[in-house]
């Protein structure tokens, strides 16, 4: 899950539980959606990115490089905004027990929740 500064899910995927989080890296951040500036054209990939240690890969820092997406230098210093929309994830009822046996059905019920999730704190 890739999310902003403020714990908003801005890309989401699903993988298997004996996969590596850093091979999922390259196509959620392909997966975030243009994000709309107040000039100019809009911005196609995020300007930075914050990771936690699992991602510090040369090649991975070549490839968000060459993208033009600077990392942070101390990986893990921004980590609980990951865990805090984890736990926002956890209290729906339906995420909290994998139920469904097709990956199509969770990742539906997954993008419904963050949908729900960014719905409420932009209401806010």
């Amino acid at each position: 899950m890739i999310t902003e500064w403020t714990g908003l899910p801005l890309s989401i995927g699903i993988s298997g539980a004996n996969t590596h989080d850093s091979q999922a890296l390259i196509p959620l951040v392909k997966g975030i959606p243009p994000i709309r500036s107040r000039r100019g054209r809009r911005r196609r990939r995020p300007h930075k990115l914050h990771a936690d240690k699992g991602y510090d890969y040369n090649h991975l820092r070549r490839w968000l490089s060459s993208g033009g997406i600077e990392t942070s230098q101390r990986l893990g210093r921004h980590r609980w905004t990951i865990e805090r929309t984890m736990a926002w994830l956890a209290g729906c009822r339906r995420l909290h027990r994998r139920y469904e046996r097709k990956a199509d059905h969770f990742l539906a019920f997954t993008s419904i929740a963050c949908t729900l999730i960014c719905y409420r704190r932009l209401t806010k």
